[in-house]
């Protein structure tokens, strides 16, 4: 089979579970980019983020015939991600959290946040703690409850609740040291 360009989700989705490589080739070097993004997002390290990404790739290939195409084929392989990022984060990391039960909450400034580009956004969030990066990135970047991040870290709900607030806290202040050194220029 000569390969194609474009191929649509369900022809890949198709492919894949029939184990034709050039499908897979073909969803990797479709998604690889997008996928190391979610990956970079749970690590400091662009390294631990391909290590990542090739273990939910090969989680990918290995359970395609489980997705039914109800929702979209880009969706269901961020989810993978997400969740083999979460797993590799709790196999590197000691106990990073506190359970705090009341946190307050801290909005960010939507102002100095419209300044940044995206990659400067996304530098930020990389610099934070890693406990405040992953709770941050699975509540306001992935969309999960608390209640989800607690389920998935093998936390409390209060406890998630205090690293975002803790995170929000921390990316308000690097926000406002970046703004008081482009005053200063």
């Amino acid at each position: 089979m000569r390969p194609k360009i474009n191929y649509t989700e369900a022809e890949l989705a198709q492919g894949c579970k029939k184990g034709k490589p050039v499908f897979q080739r073909a969803l990797y070097q479709r998604y690889h980019r997008l996928m190391f993004g979610v990956c970079l997002r749970y690590t400091d390290s662009r390294d631990d983020a391909q290590d990542i990404l090739q273990e939910g790739f090969i989680k990918v290939f290995r359970h395609i015939s489980k997705f039914r195409g109800d929702g979209s084929l880009e969706g269901w392989i961020r989810r993978i991600m997400v969740h083999t990022s979460i797993e590799h984060y709790r196999k590197k990391s000691r106990y990073f959290m506190v359970d705090i039960q009341e946190a307050h909450t801290h909005e960010l400034d939507a102002d100095a946040i419209s300044n940044l580009s995206h990659e400067e956004i996304l530098t930020l969030v990389r610099d934070l703690p890693a406990g405040y990066r992953t709770v941050f990135s699975l509540y306001v970047i992935d969309g999960y409850t608390h209640q989800d991040i607690a389920d998935m870290l093998g936390i409390s709900v209060g406890t998630s609740k205090s690293q975002l607030s803790r995170a929000k806290r921390l990316l308000q202040q690097q926000l406002s040291d970046l703004h008081s050194q482009a005053a200063n220029f």
